[in-house]
C-alpha cells in the first residue's frame, strides 16, 4: 500500500494534482503486479486533503513506535528524546483545577508581550520535577530534559518577569485558586491546620529597610498595604540561627493542600503571626471554620484572638513548669479512652462557668515507651560522663566539659548542680519528665466537638509537617537563588503551587508523589526528523503508568504532539 500522486494538465495551461492511497496487487493471469486505487483523497491545492492525510498518519503511528518507524524508515532519525509522563499528568491537573485560565485573565490585565501562563507552569513543573535555578531552568532543564507545549520560546527575562506577576498578583491568584479548586475537589474547609517554619539564606548580612519592590497592594481584609518580610537574624527551627532568615507560614485542609502561605520578618515569633492569619482568613469567608496550631502558637491574646466573633479553635498547649497545665491538668484523676490502636483520651475541665477552660489530655502508649526507653540510654551516658569528670584533676565541675554539659539540649534538662560547684542527675527532674511521658494536652473552646474528635482533629496537624517535608525535600523550597525580597516570595509562591498539585495527584493515586512520577516516567516523547519535518511522538504507555492515569481520571497523551 502507498501513496500515488497523479497529475491532469487544464486548458490554461495549469496543472492540477491528486492524491490516491494504491495498493499494488498480483495478477496471475497477466503474472505482474497490479495497482488499485483503495481510496481518493482529493486535490494536493485543498486543506481538507492535508488533514485527512494528517489523521490518517496518526492512527499509522498509533500502533509504531519511534524505534520501528526508524527501522522502517532508514529516512527517518530520532532527533531527541524526554520523559513526558508526569509532564502530561501536572499540565492536566494544571487545566483541571483552573490555573491556567485564572492566570491568562489576570495576565490580559497587564499586557505582557510574553505567555505568562506557560511561564508559570514550566517553573512549577521544575519545581516539582527537578528543582533548580531559573537560571539552569531555562538554559538545561526547558531546553534540554523535557518537552513542554510552547514553552520553546520562552526567554530567561520572561521568566523573572513572570515571577514579578506572580508576586504582584499573589493574594488575589491564591484566593481564586483556592476557592476553585475546594468547589471542584469538594474540600472539606472546617478544619484549617496552621504551622511555620524558617527559611535561611547563605548570607552574612540582614536585609536594611524596603526596597522599591518591598511594597505591595494588600487585599481589604488585611488592611491595605502589606510589606515584604525582609531576612533577619532570629529563632532558626534548623539550627541555622548564625545566618539571616524569613518565617514562612502555612495554612493547609485536612487532605494536605495548601490553603494560603504568608511571609515574615525572619526575627518574629511564631504566636505573633496568628493575628494576621486570623484576619487574612476572615476575609476569605470560609463559614464555620476551625483553627488548629500546636504548642508555638498558644498565647491568651491569641487565644482570645481566635474566639472573637464567635470563632473556634484547637491547640495544643505547652507544658510551662509550674502552670495550668503541669499543676491541674495532668495530675487530674480519671479513667482513659480508647479512641484508637496507640491513642487514649481524657477529658478535664478546669474552672467553672463562663470562665471554664476545657482540656483533652492524649496518650499514646508506644510512644510513651520509646521515650522511656530514650531516658534510659541518655541517663546512662550522662552518668558515664559525670563519672569521667569526677576522676579528672579539674573535676570541681568548672571545666569546660561541665559547661557543656549544662549547656546540652540533650543532658542538661537532667542536671543540677550542687553548692560546691559539682553537677549532680536531678531526680526530680525526671520524675516530672515521666509524667509527660507520651502525653499531650490539646485545648479548644468548641463544646461542639467530642473528646475524641478533638484529639483526631489535633493529629492531623501532621498535614502541616508532611507538607513542609515536601516542600523542603522534593520541591527544594531552599536553597533560594534570589536575593530580591519580591523575588523569594514569588520563589516561595511558585513551590506552594507545585506542592498543591502534588498533593492532588497523591490524593488521587492514594500514593506518593515520588512513586506517581517513576511510574509516569516511563511515558515518553521523541523527537523524529524526516524528509516531510519534524515530529513529536508519544510512545506507548505501559501498564503502570496507565493505572496512575486511571486514578487521577487523566486520558492518554496522544500519539502526535507536534509536527512541523
Amino acid at each position: 500500500m502507498f501513496l500515488r500522486e497523479t497529475t491532469r494538465k487544464n486548458k490554461d495551461g495549469s496543472t492540477v494534482s491528486y492524491l490516491q492511497l494504491a495498493v499494488s496487487e498480483w495478477d496471475r493471469q497477466r503474472q505482474r503486479p497490479v495497482s488499485r486505487i483503495v481510496y481518493s483523497f482529493g486535490r494536493t491545492d485543498e486543506p481538507k486533503v492535508i488533514e485527512r492525510l494528517r489523521r490518517l498518519a496518526r492512527g499509522i503511528l498509533q500502533r509504531c513506535s519511534p524505534e520501528e518507524l526508524v527501522a522502517e524508515r532508514p529516512d527517518w532519525q530520532v532527533v531527541n528524546a524526554w520523559p513526558y509522563g508526569p509532564i502530561h499528568v501536572l499540565e492536566a491537573l494544571w487545566q483541571r483545577l483552573g490555573l491556567a485560565e485564572i492566570i491568562h485573565r489576570h495576565a490580559g490585565q497587564s499586557r505582557l508581550e510574553f505567555d505568562v501562563e506557560r511561564a508559570l507552569f514550566a517553573m512549577v513543573a521544575n519545581r516539582a520535577l527537578a528543582p533548580c535555578s531559573k537560571l539552569y531552568c531555562w538554559q538545561q532543564w526547558l531546553s534540554e530534559d523535557v518537552w513542554i507545549a510552547r514553552t520553546r520560546d520562552l526567554q530567561l527575562q520572561h521568566l523573572y518577569r513572570a515571577l514579578d506577576f506572580l508576586k504582584q498578583n499573589r493574594l488575589s491568584l491564591e484566593k481564586e485558586i483556592f476557592f476553585r479548586v475546594s468547589d471542584l475537589l469538594n474540600l472539606e474547609v472546617n478544619l484549617i491546620f496552621y504551622d511555620t517554619t524558617s527559611l535561611h539564606f547563605e548570607i552574612d548580612e540582614e536585609d536594611e529597610g524596603f526596597g522599591e519592590h518591598d511594597e505591595v497592594r494588600g487585599s481589604q481584609a488585611s488592611g491595605g498595604k502589606q510589606y515584604a518580610a525582609p531576612r533577619k537574624r532570629g529563632y532558626a527551627k534548623n539550627g541555622r540561627s548564625d545566618v539571616p532568615q524569613i518565617v514562612v507560614g502555612l495554612a493547609v485542609t485536612r487532605d494536605g493542600l495548601p490553603v494560603r502561605h504568608w511571609i515574615f520578618f525572619g526575627n518574629t515569633v511564631d504566636v505573633t503571626t496568628v493575628k494576621q492569619v486570623k484576619q487574612d482568613l476572615q476575609g476569605w469567608q470560609l463559614g464555620r471554620c476551625v483553627f488548629v496550631g500546636d504548642a508555638g502558637t498558644v498565647s491568651a491574646d491569641n487565644l482570645e484572638r481566635l474566639a472573637l466573633g464567635g470563632g473556634k479553635y484547637i491547640t495544643c498547649m505547652p507544658v510551662v513548669r509550674g502552670g495550668e497545665v503541669e499543676r491541674e491538668v495532668l495530675t487530674m484523676p480519671g479513667r482513659y479512652r480508647e479512641v484508637t490502636e496507640n491513642l487514649r483520651v481524657k477529658e478535664v475541665i478546669v474552672g467553672d462557668g463562663e470562665r471554664r477552660r476545657r482540656y483533652v489530655v492524649c496518650h499514646n502508649p508506644e510512644e510513651e515507651r520509646r521515650q522511656q526507653r530514650h531516658r534510659r540510654k541518655v541517663l546512662e551516658e550522662l552518668a558515664a560522663e559525670l563519672s569521667s569528670l569526677r576522676d579528672c584533676r579539674d573535676g570541681d565541675g568548672h571545666s569546660k566539659r561541665a559547661c557543656e554539659l549544662r549547656a546540652s539540649r540533650r543532658y542538661g534538662r537532667y542536671l543540677r548542680q550542687l553548692k560546691s560547684g559539682h553537677l549532680k542527675i536531678d531526680r526530680a527532674a525526671i520524675r516530672q519528665a515521666e509524667k509527660r511521658d507520651g502525653r499531650f494536652v490539646v485545648h479548644s473552646n468548641d463544646d461542639t466537638l467530642s473528646p475524641e474528635d478533638l484529639a483526631l482533629g489535633y493529629k492531623q496537624l501532621m498535614r502541616v509537617e508532611q507538607a513542609w517535608r515536601t516542600l523542603k525535600s522534593s520541591l527544594k523550597l531552599r536553597p533560594v537563588y534570589h536575593w530580591a525580597p519580591h523575588r523569594i516570595h514569588a520563589h516561595v509562591s511558585l513551590t506552594v503551587l507545585a506542592l498543591l498539585l502534588e498533593r492532588v495527584a497523591e490524593v488521587g493515586c492514594q500514593d506518593t508523589w515520588r512513586n506517581i512520577r517513576d511510574d509516569l516516567g516511563q511515558i515518553k516523547v521523541a523527537q523524529l526528523l524526516g524528509p516531510e519535518g519534524e515530529l513529536w511522538q508519544v510512545t506507548e504507555p505501559r501498564q503502570d503508568a496507565l493505572n496512575r492515569l486511571k486514578s487521577l481520571k487523566i486520558a492518554p497523551p496522544p500519539v502526535i504532539l507536534d509536527h512541523a
